[in-house]
């Protein structure tokens, strides 16, 4: 029997059973992986979706401007960011995927057009006119880049929608519904 320890031993030490042990290895993985990408339940996007109206109300409380966030989303979109920061200068963001995935982003804060509109958009952007929605005039900006913005200022603070390959009509029914 000893002998055929020393056999087995022997063999396994080898480098024909170091491949045929990475092989059978390789094998099992891949079987794991693929047995895993056909039951896995994981999202198609890996963008996280955060729940906005948690932050909306006491960023209202806090901010010395009329703070403004949609009500709600429409059916298949999702916001991925959203933050206010309560120091000098305040400043509120909500960041969206549509249901297209595209984005849009809302910038508002105690700043000028001009420079929301520099840093938001492009330094280059051209203002190409102005629009009304919802009963408020807004001034648009394009870039070469397929930005469209939507910005107005009032009591003092900017407000900055931009959207990345967005329709005019996203857009401004995105802002349309801002409360």
């Amino acid at each position: 029997m000893s002998g055929q320890a020393g056999q087995t031993a022997r063999h396994q030490q080898s480098p024909l059973g170091m491949v045929g042990a990475m092989i059978v290895l390789a094998v099992l993985l891949l079987a794991w992986l693929g047995f895993r990408s056909l039951t896995s339940n994981d999202p198609a996007s890996a963008v996280r979706t955060v729940d906005y109206a948690q932050v909306v109300t006491p960023a209202r409380t806090a901010a010395d401007f009329g703070l403004l966030a949609p009500a709600s989303l429409p059916t298949g979109w999702r916001a991925t960011s959203a933050g206010f920061t309560n120091t000098v200068p305040q400043h509120w963001h909500l960041g969206v995927l549509t249901d297209q995935d595209r984005y849009i982003g809302l910038e508002q804060g105690p700043a000028t057009v001009s420079s929301f509109v520099e840093k938001y958009v492009d330094e280059k952007a051209s203002r190409t006119g102005s629009v009304e929605v919802a009963g408020r005039r807004w001034t648009t900006y394009t870039d070469s880049g397929g930005d469209l913005a939507l910005v107005r200022s009032d009591g003092g603070a900017a407000t900055l929608v931009v959207g990345h390959d967005v329709s005019r009509s996203t857009l401004e029914g995105y802002v349309a519904g801002l409360r």
